[in-house]
């Protein structure tokens, strides 16, 4: 079954936004860094700026910009503003209702993705773009400058990887 990425796309596009510290930055910009089209980066920002969490600046030097700062932007509000909400598909038909099992699984199916959507739904919830960030910047050995991902996004080398 195919999987979107929408949602690990729109995180690592707004991450990069959050480290220009205000600045606009251009679609063309960040789709270097996701290694993507600017299209796709375009459409996701497009869904990002309908639930709140980006905005446009039109014009020399235009670009987004995030709407609020990034600890106050949940992996949760990411989650919902790309993503179809129901992360748990039931069957595509209707099962047998005349085979005691097919008659009776959906609704503890139903039960039990109501659970496993809450539970995620709420680890979403308590993790902010900032943790991510921050995570990456562990991981990477070093804080991330607004100037090095610049020259980054602009040339597509990180010049100070080791």
């Amino acid at each position: 079954m195919p999987t979107s990425t929408r949602f690990a796309v729109a995180i690592h596009v707004l991450s990069g936004i959050a480290l220009h510290d205000g600045e606009a930055v251009r679609s063309e910009d960040l789709a270097r860094s996701v290694n993507t089209n600017s299209t796709v980066v375009r459409r996701i920002l497009g869904l990002l700026a309908d639930a709140g969490i980006t905005r446009s600046l039109m014009g020399q030097g235009g670009g987004s910009i995030l709407s609020r700062p990034p600890e106050q932007i949940t992996l949760l509000d990411i989650y919902r503003a790309v993503e179809d909400q129901g992360v748990f598909s039931l069957h595509r038909s209707e099962p047998n209702p005349n085979c005691s099992l097919g008659r009776h699984i959906v609704p503890v199916l139903e039960t039990e993705f109501r659970r496993f959507s809450q539970s995620m739904e709420g680890e979403l919830a308590g993790t902010s773009l900032r943790d991510v960030i921050r995570k990456v910047e562990t991981r990477a050995g070093k804080p991330f400058s607004t100037q090095r991902w610049r020259a980054v996004t602009a040339t597509g080398l990180d010049r100070s990887a080791g």
